[in-house]
């Protein structure tokens, strides 16, 4: 998928955790396992017109864990068991850094969404962050962007499912008419 102009809406998706279960440090692409949910939530949001973009955090290769070459295998798994279930991630985005190396790609620090944005021209109003992370959720908030949490915290909804449901009411067809694009720095 390319970036466009057009208005449309736009699903943020943490990675570990959130559409595949989190295998802490997962260096393995045959170990992919989707997390509950996942694939129906994510054909509901390609069914509603959302562009599907991942965002997520890989401090597993600045720590020495796996290099970007195995990172860059296991999306390829990802996307190709994705598209399976007929699921497209328009783009991944991913940090390599880690914790302490003052970057602005990580998570819950702006630079992926800023990036997606430029990419795929899109405003705040027109997107939603899903994750299960503290991380995730002050990175949408940080972005000015309506956060979802999957998990068990007050708040948070189960599944990815849950969350996709959620994310068609936050970010309906008819906001989009009325919610213009204003410029905010972040």
């Amino acid at each position: 998928m390319t970036p466009d102009s057009g208005a449309k809406r736009i699903a943020l998706l943490d990675r570990d955790g959130t559409i595949i279960v989190d295998k802490v440090y997962l260096r393995d692409p045959d170990l992919i396992e989707f997390a509950p949910g996942a694939i129906e939530g994510l054909k509901l949001l390609r069914d509603s017109g959302f562009v599907l973009l991942l965002v997520t955090n890989q401090s597993g290769v600045a720590r020495g864990y796996f290099d970007e070459a195995c990172l860059a295998r296991i999306h390829d798994r990802l996307e190709a068991m994705l598209a399976r279930h007929g699921i497209e991630l328009a783009k991944i985005y991913y940090c390599p850094h880690g914790p302490n190396d003052n970057c602005q790609c990580r998570k819950p620090a702006t630079g992926m969404v800023r990036q997606a944005m430029a990419d795929f021209g899109f405003c705040a109003g027109h997107a939603v962050v899903i994750g299960d992370s503290d991380a995730d959720m002050r990175l949408a908030e940080a972005s000015g962007i309506r956060g979802i949490r999957i998990g068990s915290e007050p708040g948070s909804v189960r599944n990815f499912r849950m969350a996709a449901e959620q994310a068609l009411e936050l970010v309906s067809e008819p906001q989009l008419a009325t919610l213009g694009c204003k410029s905010r720095s972040s």
